[in-house]
């Protein structure tokens, strides 16, 4: 407990000393969910959670294993609904705009809510089409384009200098870290709004993991970031806000620093601590 709180008192000055002396605009809200349940046939697996994420925020959902985290973060771009057993009730808002019933599409809505999965997930393809697929499949044929967005996302993604030289070969040559980069460069060429992980760093050795998070804090420049983690310092280390799941509920929801130094509910504080989970 004295080391999270540790490393949020020193993510929490650090922040604030780049904080500019002018007062900033309210952030725009991104995702709004609203008495949102969800079941797997008889399993009530989500209930009544009331959420609401902001624009280039970074945003931690933990709990312990079963608890609704990645069942929850798959439902913001309706990836539950592959699973056929599943039916929903409640609000999810995108933009001020519900996803189940604004007539946006799933393929729109997928294209601009980006996924990164637990396990690196490359395509068995070159590293070029690995990151050109999304461009393609949205009707990208130039190559002069598609190289350009290659370039672009592989640099957001912070993997460029390692494989500028090796576009061709195949993903599956590199190391779990690495594919993991080009998963995310991949997410990024079809120019996402929001970029959801799902323990993104859980199969990467210490040095991998440290690039993902030195990624994410570049990435929320210009992305808001919801990423499921059971690692608690990574969400002391990286996120603004961190919502606490339990059994499928929603138990506490604030400021990282607040969650982790100063919890409301003794639930949260006995989980941080590593007294249960």
């Amino acid at each position: 407990m004295v080391e999270l709180k540790t490393t949020v008192k020193q993510n929490t000055q650090a922040q604030n000393k780049q904080q500019s002396p002018i007062i900033q605009q309210e952030k725009e809200i991104v995702f709004q969910s609203k008495n949102f349940n969800l079941w797997y046939g008889d399993n009530h697996a989500l209930q009544d959670i009331n959420l609401t994420f902001h624009e280039n925020d970074i945003n931690a959902i933990i709990g312990p294993s079963g608890c609704g985290k990645s069942t929850f973060v798959k439902s913001l771009n309706r990836m539950t609904e592959l699973v056929p057993i599943v039916r929903t009730e409640g609000e999810i808002d995108f933009r001020g705009n519900d996803i189940f019933n604004s007539g946006m599409s799933v393929e729109e809505l997928r294209t601009r809510v980006g996924m990164v999965f637990q396990k690196p997930n490359p395509f068995p393809k070159s590293i070029y089409d690995n990151v050109a697929y999304g461009p393609r499949v949205h009707g990208i044929k130039k190559k002069s384009i598609l190289d350009e967005v290659v370039e672009k996302s592989l640099r957001s993604a912070s993997i460029w200098d390692e494989v500028k030289d090796r576009l061709n070969d195949n993903a599956y040559g590199l190391s779990g870290g690495q594919q993991q980069r080009i998963c995310i460069a991949r997410a990024l060429a079809v120019e996402p709004e929001v970029i959801l992980m799902d323990e993104p760093t859980s199969a990467l050795d210490p040095i991998s993991t440290t690039k993902i998070e030195d990624l994410m804090q570049e990435l929320k420049k210009d992305y808001s970031i919801i990423i499921v983690t059971h690692n608690m310092q990574q969400a002391a280390r990286v996120s603004d806000r961190t919502s606490f799941f339990y059994q499928g509920y929603v138990v506490e929801s604030d400021d990282t620093n607040v969650i982790f130094e100063n919890p409301s509910d003794k639930r949260t504080e006995d989980y941080v601590s590593g007294r249960f989970g």
